[in-house]
């Protein structure tokens, strides 16, 4: 079956590096860090950072009718919706050229943002005269009408920005709302590619967003044993560092447009990247379901690397997941060093989570969006509290420091609990058309 190439055309991204796709590679290549010491009485010191969104940019160009449709889009979604609509202004002519039943959208939502008790909070203190040993439910109920936000459970349903998104840009074609963790902002790419490649799409945008700093979430994650207990702060983050103890979580979102290159080189098109490669994969972990498998992603990386038709030796870097959990990097590195071995080449490695807090599905497509700046600057971003690699991964080429590179490919892995992993090859054009 012959299939059609896939390129990039818009970003977008949303952090607590910044409120676009400018200041956050702006950020990245100063080698700053979005995470913060956020205090609450109410949190262990250790809970207390995070990569919290200070800012962001509404869309100014919203129709009266769609207005009202915007308060079921919680903060999370909120995120999505600027960077979908940052993404969307930079092929705003890609999408005029579309007709709305040939334009795919695929949005994935790690939100977290609702789970919880704070909208009802006001009123159960009411309820119980803040003595919280009984409760009035005369006082509970009257208090809820006046205090609760009537809309504050349908802003938990994760298919809101896919419904107010396929509205708002009249996204008419194939299309779907993923709900969960990473790998599956990268899934939602690798939809949307294979929309366009397989000719049921023209146009497509992918969306990841997510939000990991509610309260309860944050003791959910600790429960896990996979967060950091930030004994050095905001640089605790240390993602195959040999002292690494876990990650920061963070917030935000990201998007990616897509277009056919014939339609996008037929409109002179700024052409961002192309999709070279996509794949997706799971390694089994035997009797132990939520466990990281020893290779986690050495499938996927295979298999993507046999999609685009490339070696080690063509990329210009690995953008691994890097959680900077002790056996989940340990796993990643092992995948990457056996196929190194096995193709006797070897690429650097950068960890981009530390910038940002892990962002759950939004991280999966930030962190391409991140490479592509990286290449179209001849530079490795460097790996942000870096010191030391356990002695087994040590000759590997992760560095604290940015590091030249002179080829145009990269490769980005995301994988998440239970062993799936998303994988993309980007070769980046070779002009450098910085999109700010």
């Amino acid at each position: 079956m012959s299939e059609r190439d896939v390129v990039i055309t818009g970003m977008g991204l949303t952090s607590s590096l910044g409120k676009n796709t400018g200041e956050n590679w702006r950020s990245v290549r100063a080698m700053k860090t979005g995470i913060i010491h956020d205090p609450k009485d109410d949190l262990p010191d250790y809970l207390q950072y995070m990569g919290r969104v200070p800012e962001y940019i509404m869309p100014q160009d919203i129709a009266p009718k769609q207005i009202g449709q915007m308060k079921f889009l919680n903060r999370s979604a909120i995120f999505g919706f600027c960077a979908a609509s940052e993404a969307v202004s930079h092929a705003r002519e890609g999408l005029q050229d579309t007709e709305p039943g040939r334009r795919a959208l695929y949005v994935a939502a790690g939100d977290f943002t609702k789970i919880g008790c704070d909208a009802v909070y006001p009123a159960l203190k009411d309820g119980t005269g803040n003595k919280w040993e009984s409760i009035d439910y005369a006082k509970l109920n009257a208090s809820a009408l006046n205090k609760v936000n009537p809309f504050f459970l349908l802003e938990s349903l994760n298919n809101n920005l896919f419904s107010f998104l396929s509205a708002y840009v009249e996204f008419m074609g194939p299309g779907t709302s993923l709900a969960s963790l990473s790998p599956y902002g990268g899934n939602a790419l690798e939809l949307a590619c294979r929309a366009i490649r397989q000719d049921k799409a023209d146009a497509a945008l992918a969306v990841g967003y997510g939000s990991w700093i509610n309260d309860i979430v944050l003791y959910e994650l600790e429960g896990l044993g996979i967060l950091s207990k930030c004994r050095h702060g905001s640089g605790s983050f240390r993602p195959f560092d040999v002292s690494r103890d876990g990650f920061i979580p963070g917030e935000g979102g990201a998007a990616i447009f897509l277009e056919s290159s014939e339609k996008a080189r037929q409109r002179g098109a700024n052409i961002l990247g192309r999709i070279r490669g996509v794949s997706n994969a799971i390694e089994f972990s035997p009797g132990h379901k939520f466990s990281v498998p020893d290779t986690v992603c050495k499938r996927s990386v295979l298999s993507v690397m046999e999609d685009a038709a490339c070696s080690v030796s063509d990329l210009a870097f690995i953008i691994p997941h890097g959680s900077g959990t002790q056996k989940g990097d340990r796993s990643e590195l092992n995948s990457v060093t056996d196929i190194f071995n096995e193709q006797k080449a070897d690429a650097p490695l950068c960890a981009l989570k530390p910038y940002t807090g892990h962002m759950g599905a939004a991280s999966d497509i930030a962190e391409i969006i991140v490479g592509i700046h990286a290449v179209q600057e001849g530079t490795v971003p460097a790996t942000l509290n870096f010191h030391a690699a356990e002695k087994s991964f040590s000759d590997l080429k992760i560095s604290a420091s940015p590091q030249v590179c002179d080829r145009n490919m990269f490769l980005s892995i995301s994988y998440g609990v239970g062993g799936q992993s998303s994988t993309v090859v980007v070769e980046v054009p070779a002009s450098k058309g910085h999109n700010e």
